[in-house]
């Protein structure tokens, strides 16, 4: 009985993920640009991202997904705050984080896995920060990039289970969790209850798209946290 549902659940998320991907790819680049400006103006006006010591920013794919270069050049910007980039491990579904110092930095990285800029894993002749492999990096905010969300604040990912994988790995580490905000196109956010979910899928604690902040107040501050 497990087993059949586990595998409806999977061809649930398959079929949804055809379902945005089509719709994703119908958007012209000047209207994915004009949605990535607006959500990245929601992103740094965010109380909890204005507070935050590290910051978690995910470099974005060719297409398909909101863009973050303006996001990231706002937190390297910000004094007495660190950026730090996913970089996508060898085994199945890992994931570590590396601290980016500087604009310069972030234009040097190299293509990684699917076309996505990654840091390598020094600096200079200095091997970089990271947080997975340094017990006492606290991470306060990750922009967690996704295939579809809906108004649960539920996320449907790629399908490798990197994010949910690092942030399990990382509050079993004994850290205090980070504040998950996902980042929507308009395309990509659906109805509550649209998004299948399972036992080990984290939901966002916020869900910024071009047109709402959701999961925070009147004031921006963050209204609760979902649990997994």
């Amino acid at each position: 009985m497990a087993a059949a549902a586990a595998q409806a659940l999977k061809a649930q998320k398959r079929a949804l993920r055809k379902t945005i991907s089509t719709a994703l790819s119908k958007l012209s680049p000047e209207a994915v640009s004009e949605q990535s400006h607006a959500i990245a103006t929601r992103v740094l006006a965010l109380p909890a991202v204005q507070r935050a010591g590290t910051v978690s920013c995910y470099m974005s794919m060719p297409s398909g997904e909101a863009r973050t270069l303006r996001i990231a050049e706002g937190v390297l910007a910000s004094a007495g705050r660190r950026l730090f980039v996913p970089k996508i491990g060898a085994g199945e579904g890992a994931m570590e984080f590396f601290r980016v110092y500087t604009v310069q930095d972030m234009q040097e990285m190299a293509p990684g896995l699917w076309g996505i800029p990654e840091p390598g894993e020094t600096w200079g002749v200095e091997e970089r920060e990271r947080v997975l492999a340094s017990p006492k990096e606290i991470l306060d905010v990750i922009l967690v990039p996704g295939v579809a969300f809906d108004r649960s604040l539920a996320r449907l990912g790629h399908g490798k289970g990197h994010y949910d994988r690092f942030i399990t790995a990382y509050v079993a580490s004994g850290r205090p969790k980070p504040l998950l905000v996902g980042l929507a196109l308009s395309a990509q956010l659906l109805p509550a209850g649209q998004v299948p979910v399972g036992a080990h899928d984290w939901k966002m604690d916020v869900l910024i798209t071009p047109e709402e902040t959701l999961g925070v107040g009147a004031d921006g501050e963050v209204a609760a946290a979902p649990a997994l």
